[in-house]
């Protein structure tokens, strides 16, 4: 029979898939010695089976009976007693952080008698009746669905008559009234009484939390963090302890190091006279942890010891949940806790600093992602008005956007918006997730506000008690912001503006620029430290997509170590569009010539250009590839001016033989028709003048003592014969240019019969690079300008993308399709050199699958080059630290 249930003393932290990690935690935490309130998990095990079949797995609730005695044994009560009751946490637990997305229920236990019982054995009847009014309003929303405005309603209204600001101010008879009202609410809604029997409690409260593992936002906040759907959550119980027992008492999150900022120190949140959901939640603003000093200098110690060996045995940076019952310090719960990119880069390097671990664990302990999102702009405070307020910086960030003022708005927004609300719940993630940026009246650093902005990468200022926010406008000093009005949301200061403030390159950006040094600069060195890292071990090259000398030259900056893709249509832009028109419109092989020997110096003096600015490295140039009706006015257009002077009587001239030009080159679906391999072979003479321009500007360059390496690349190749046509004009072109150093030739493989026909097409190949956009076009059948904005926020609503394929790559679809190319092209060619130059070269996740297939390099944008290096870098270390370099 399988077992379900596990003391926490039976487990420890390497057993989160079992446990989940609140359960694993909480078990190492036992064994550590750390005063933990008794308690068991039921494995992630139990919810699948229940999400599988509906039902609760046989045995199990006789099992949690089991266990519930050893926890009625260690604290000396028993549940439902009506003298002297034990209560009980329930609380979710899944194998990676959720935070706040799924349910916690509180003072499981509490009855009508029994907080008679609880009140005179407290001697603090104000505290009996609080939790009790806490267990109704949690039980009902979690467990029948009750809306949770109907309790915060009544609990205003209470608040309101009593002249209290906050629930903690409302009396004994207030908090009596208030439950009587609450249980009026829930028999309205649930259609029965509330549960009198504790242990129906206890297992439904269970049941529930089984459930909220497939709550909507539990499953977009997955489907966004990448988590698989499937894994399912353990379920904690716990011995309750009380953090609104007294003055005395409290509730607390701590962090080891700032998770803002990554700076040394103990920070977190402290909130007098509460439970954690109070913190958690942000309804009410919380006290810096240092005041627990001044309030209990005895647990401030208490807690500091316990935090500096938690980080000792994490070895990282740790999240802690503590509670202070009447001067008793009880951990509740510990992680490695969720930090800002800047954070991530800044403890990384610190704990190598330490001693605590290698530069190779440490650069695991970063992401492509975070260093994308330290690239981002900042404001630019020399141009920044006076603020309207400020708040607690949470997750930094510069955000610009419409104010709304509820989650549905925000999600159905078409611009950038930053949702602002008193406090956000789990609810409000939809709308956090479309949301540029969050501003929040209420709550502190460890608020659901702050902790889910963080884990997201989001912009967020929680905390600005002046700001007073009503259904459809804030007002702050005098001044009322309507719904949407801009305003500008500054994570790193906590500042907020009205309007639009003006932004400038971050400091990290500057840094890859040559603009900033990493002397002295905590962040910048911790980048520049672990940059280098990478670079030392990555086996993948990373290479940009550069067309210009300029962008060449910025993505060398970045530590491009060659071009990966100069696509050369973009060169026949602007004013030399003309002369494409000329090639286009020639009648006979003189004027087609006349028009490709206008083009060959311009082309020439561009690769001159591209080549100095990569002296020494290589740079991979692709024959032109869109079709030529790209070069030429849109057939609507020109039909309407033709028909307009014929109407007037006037004569068309030019634009008549144009439009007799388009229509003779009109296709229904022209990214798979005239272009690419194709339009050079139906053209005569246009590959060759490009392989031309490419041979002379590289002679140029030899003969003024730079080493250019330059390459050809053949698009859209789909058969070995393409590619041996267009290979033996250009080795002609090529043997007949002097002094050109040697130039390799390979093809750009995009359509899939490529990478299915890859053994042959190597015969005639020196290097494949794989064009992963077209690939995924032609693979999935999708055009890519069209369906994006059609159907794919369905497709992924629905599940069936976790992510964009155009993002990331489709490992068993296009993926299979590489890996197959690389297997039998190295197969007919063992030094077939394999790259990738679509924009999944840039992406991390596809960093890694292309390290992992053994392709040579990968190609993305300039901007996006460091982010390929940082995972190709750790792509080479893989799952372990493999590095001892210090």
């Amino acid at each position: 029979m399988s077992r379900y249930v596990y003391d926490f003393s039976e487990g420890n932290k390497d057993l989160a898939d079992l446990l989940g990690g609140k359960g694993a935690n909480l078990a190492e935490m036992t064994r550590m010695g750390l005063p933990v309130p008794p308690g068991f998990t039921i494995t992630t095990t139990a919810c699948r089976e229940y999400l599988a079949t509906g039902a609760v797995p046989q045995h199990l609730f006789t099992e949690v009976e089991e266990h519930l005695r050893l926890v009625q044994d260690r604290m000396g009560k028993r549940l439902g007693d009506p003298r002297d009751p034990l209560l009980l946490s329930v609380r979710s637990g899944g194998r990676y952080s959720m935070p706040g997305m799924m349910e916690t229920i509180l003072d499981i236990g509490l009855t009508d008698a029994s907080v008679l019982g609880l009140a005179a054995k407290s001697g603090d009847p104000r505290f009996a009746w609080d939790s009790y009014r806490r267990l109704i309003q949690m039980f009902g929303k979690t467990v029948f669905g009750v809306p949770g405005e109907a309790f915060a309603a009544e609990l205003a209204a209470a608040c309101a008559r009593a002249g209290a600001a906050t629930d903690a101010e409302l009396g004994v008879g207030q908090l009596q009234d208030l439950v009587g009202a609450y249980q009026k609410i829930f028999y309205a809604h649930a259609g029965r009484d509330f549960p009198q029997a504790p242990h129906e409690q206890l297992y439904l409260a269970i049941t529930a939390v089984f459930k909220s593992w497939n709550a909507e936002r539990a499953v977009l906040y997955r489907r966004r963090e990448r988590i698989p759907q499937d894994l399912g959550t353990a379920v904690n119980v716990m011995a309750m302890v009380f953090g609104n027992l007294g003055a005395r008492s409290g509730t607390g999150v701590a962090f080891t190091r700032d998770p803002a900022t990554g700076r040394r120190g103990a920070y977190g949140d402290y909130l007098p006279s509460a439970q954690g959901e109070d913190v958690v939640a942000g309804i009410r603003n919380t006290v810096g942890l240092s005041e627990l000093e001044r309030i209990d200098p005895h647990s401030y110690r208490q807690l500091l010891a316990i935090m500096e060996r938690l980080e000792q045995r994490y070895r990282d940076l740790c999240d802690i949940e503590f509670t202070v019952e009447d001067g008793t310090l009880w951990m509740l719960q510990t992680r490695v806790g969720k930090r800002t990119p800047a954070a991530a880069f800044v403890i990384a390097a610190q704990l190598v600093d330490e001693g605590t671990i290698t530069l190779g664990e440490a650069l695991q302990r970063v992401t492509g992602e975070q260093l994308a999102q330290l690239m981002f702009p900042s404001f630019d405070d020399a141009a920044a008005p006076a603020p309207l307020t400020t708040g607690v910086p949470a997750s930094p960030g510069a955000a610009v956007g419409a104010v709304v003022f509820d989650s549905a708005a925000a999600a159905a927004a078409t611009g950038p918006v930053i949702l602002v609300r008193r406090e956000t719940n789990p609810d409000d993630l939809p709308g956090m997730v479309a949301a540029e940026g969050i501003l929040t009246s209420r709550g502190g650093k460890t608020s659901h506000a702050a902790v889910v902005a963080r884990g997201m990468g989001k912009t967020c200022v929680c905390g600005a008690e002046d700001v007073e926010i009503g259904p459809d406008a804030f007002t702050v000093g005098g001044r009322t912001v309507h719904a949407g009005e801009v305003i500008s949301v500054d994570g790193t200061t906590g500042r907020v503006y009205a309007g639009e403030v003006p932004v400038r390159p971050s400091a990290v950006v500057r840094y890859f620029e040559g603009e900033a040094t990493a002397l002295g600069d905590p962040l910048l060195s911790a980048v520049q430290r672990l940059m280098v890292h990478a670079d030392h071990v990555a086996r993948l090259a990373v290479h940009a997509n550069a067309d210009t000398a300029a962008d060449a030259a910025r993505a060398r900056r970045f530590g491009a170590t060659g071009v990966g893709l100069c696509r050369t249509e973009h060169m026949f832009l602007g004013e030399r569009r003309e002369l494409v028109e000329r090639l286009i419109l020639a009648d006979d092989d003189t004027e087609r010539e006349q028009a490709l020997a206008a083009l060959l110096p311009l082309q020439r003096a561009d690769f001159e250009e591209l080549f100095a600015a990569m002296d020494g490295l290589p740079v991979t140039v692709r024959l032109i590839d869109p079709p030529l009706h790209e070069f030429l006015p849109p057939l609507e257009e020109l039909a309407a001016r033709v028909a307009r002077a014929e109407a007037l009587g006037e004569d068309p001239g030019h634009d008549a033989t144009l439009l007799a030009a388009v229509r003779r080159m009109h296709e229904a679906n022209p990214m798979l028709g005239l272009r690419g391999v194709r339009l050079g072979l139906v053209v005569p003479g246009l590959f060759a003048m490009q392989v031309r321009a490419v041979a002379q500007a590289a002679a140029a360059r030899v003969a003024a003592g730079g080493d250019p390496r330059p390459e050809i690349m053949v698009p859209l190749v789909g058969t070995v014969q393409e590619l041996e046509t267009v290979r033996a004009e250009a080795e002609a072109v090529l043997s007949g240019i002097e002094g050109a150093p040697p130039i390799r030739i390979g093809t750009m493989i995009e359509v899939p019969r490529a990478a299915l026909t890859a053994a042959q097409i190597a015969t005639a190949a020196d290097f494949f690079s794989f064009g992963t956009n077209d690939l995924t076009q032609m693979t999935w059948g999708f055009s890519r300008d069209d369906v994006e904005g059609a159907f794919f926020s369905r497709y992924l609503g629905l599940g069936i993308f976790a992510v964009s394929p155009f993002e990331t790559i489709d490992v068993s679809g296009v993926g299979e399709l590489v890996r197959l190319a690389v297997e039998r092209g190295r197969k007919t060619r063992p030094d077939l050199t394999v790259g990738v130059c679509g924009e999944h070269g840039g992406d991390p996740a596809s960093v890694r699958f292309f390290h992992a297939t053994g392709l040579d390099y990968v190609s993305c944008s300039p901007f996006r080059v460091p982010i390929a290096r940082l995972e190709a870098g750790r792509a080479a270390i893989g799952g372990s630290a493999a590095s001892d370099s210090r």
